[in-house]
């Protein structure tokens, strides 16, 4: 019976490499010069040190451009409210989003029920599964998922006949 399963990863390396071009772009540019801006990973949540707001504006600026770049796509950040830091800087955490969560999967599997294609669809843990008879039905659940705003991007692996 043809399957495939939903999940939702990141490449990390990618993210590291989005990570460097940004700490080299804060060292070079003009607006950045003496200040106390920084970027760093840590696990699946990124530090975003930045003097005031607007620079941290720019930051976010910076974290959209570099992680289309590297083809990441950038609805894997979650942004969490920016707090005061030390001194007058500002600090925010940045999370990055992996796999599928519960609200997210449910709401996925109801829009595959009441598109009445003949698919299963069952949640295991973090991922989802999508088996049917036809590869055709699987193809259209493929389309029926496309059209969701899902918040944080889709891959469609393992498929099998």
């Amino acid at each position: 019976m043809p399957s495939f399963d939903i999940v939702s990863k990141t490449n990390m390396p990618e993210v590291d490499n989005a990570l460097a071009g940004i700490t080299r772009e804060i060292g070079t540019r003009f607006d950045f010069k003496g200040s106390k801006c920084s970027v760093e990973r840590a696990d699946q949540t990124i530090t975003i040190l930045a003097d005031d707001d607007m620079k941290l504006k720019q930051m976010h600026e910076l974290l959209a451009v570099y992680f289309t770049r590297r083809q990441v796509d950038p609805k894997v950040l979650d942004y969490k409210p920016a707090e005061k830091a030390s001194g007058n800087s500002v600090r925010q955490i940045v999370t990055i989003k992996e796999g599928i969560d519960q609200t997210l999967a449910k709401k996925l599997v109801k829009e595959i029920k009441d598109s009445k294609l003949k698919v299963q669809a069952a949640i295991q843990g973090d991922e989802l599964r999508i088996t049917g008879k036809k590869r055709d039905d699987l193809q259209d659940a493929i389309a029926v998922i496309k059209k969701i705003d899902a918040g944080q991007p889709l891959q469609y692996v393992n498929f099998r006949d």
